[in-house]
């Protein structure tokens, strides 16, 4: 029996047991393998992948979703990936087409890199703005590592912080993060929180991916107080940082560069069907990876 062209073999939801397969194909690409951050996302998102016939994976994408299961107020697209050997075929424009039917009129978003921007554009996403993507060691240079010299107090996230953690992400996000927020006591190596007279003002986790630290999300009331919270986050790391910071936020990433961090990349943040992400950019400086928001 003749093998069937990969253009068409079915598009199927992925589990926890493709993580290696996902690993291997974002390796194939020349990505890193994040079996880490593809075990969050599968488990938080819906994965989309198709099957090669000779082992592995073709394509693979994932989708969060944000707000109420049955009606999502938005959804985020990321780790959208086919094969080399399958590459230039069409097979990630049908694997994009579709996980948009399957959205229906959700609202969409994705980090786009140049690369992936030109077949985003065709299918009527538009460039809603940019992030800076910064990697190295960081260095106080004196700053006091609990923040306190900011007037800014942070410490670690406890169990009891996870209902305003909730509230505060919502407020600043403008949808429904729950999938993510509860997931990132596990996934992330930690989270802190900035507070003040017992208030939370903001938070951040920080997580293991291959040999760096990734800072993401990073929610605060104001510029200060996500120092604060990087510093403190970065007093506790042996790797490098990494992170993924709103463009708009010029004094955060002089900051950054300031303390050892180097400029790597550029994304375009794009959108369908919104022409802005809900809630208040001002207080949102990073997201949790650019696979999601």
């Amino acid at each position: 029996m003749p093998t069937a062209l990969p253009a068409a073999l079915p598009i199927r939801r992925l589990t926890l047991r493709d993580l290696t397969a996902c690993a291997d194909l974002s390796e194939n690409r020349g990505w890193l393998r994040e079996e880490h951050k593809w075990g969050f996302l599968l488990t938080a998102g819906r994965g989309y992948g198709i099957d090669d016939p000779d082992g592995g994976l073709v394509s693979a994408c994932v989708v969060t979703r944000y707000g109420p299961e049955d009606r999502p107020d938005l959804g985020a697209i990321g780790m959208v990936l086919v094969a080399e050997r399958h590459a230039r075929q069409g097979i990630g424009r049908r694997m994009m087409r579709h996980v948009l039917a399957d959205m229906g009129t959700t609202p969409m978003t994705l980090h786009a890199t140049p690369y992936g921007r030109p077949l985003y554009e065709e299918l009527g996403f538009k460039v809603i703005g940019r992030t800076e993507m910064v990697l190295g060691r960081f260095s106080p240079h004196g700053t006091d590592m609990e923040g306190t010299r900011s007037g800014v107090t942070t410490r670690a996230a406890t169990a009891e912080d996870l209902t305003a953690i909730l509230r505060l992400d919502e407020e600043v996000l403008g949808t429904d993060r729950t999938p993510i927020v509860t997931r990132l006591p596990a996934f992330a190596d930690r989270l802190h929180v900035a507070e003040e007279c017992g208030r939370i003002t903001g938070y951040a986790a920080v997580w293991p991916n291959m040999h760096t630290h990734v800072v993401g999300p990073l929610i605060a009331r104001d510029t200060q107080t996500a120092k604060a919270l990087v510093t403190s986050l970065a007093a506790r790391s042996d790797r490098p940082l990494r992170t993924d910071i709103d463009v708009r936020h010029e004094e955060l990433l002089a900051w950054v560069k300031e303390h050892g961090l180097a400029s790597v990349a550029f994304n375009d943040v794009m959108s369908l069907g919104r022409t802005e992400l809900p809630g208040d950019w001002r207080r949102r400086f990073a997201p949790v990876t650019v696979a999601a928001v």
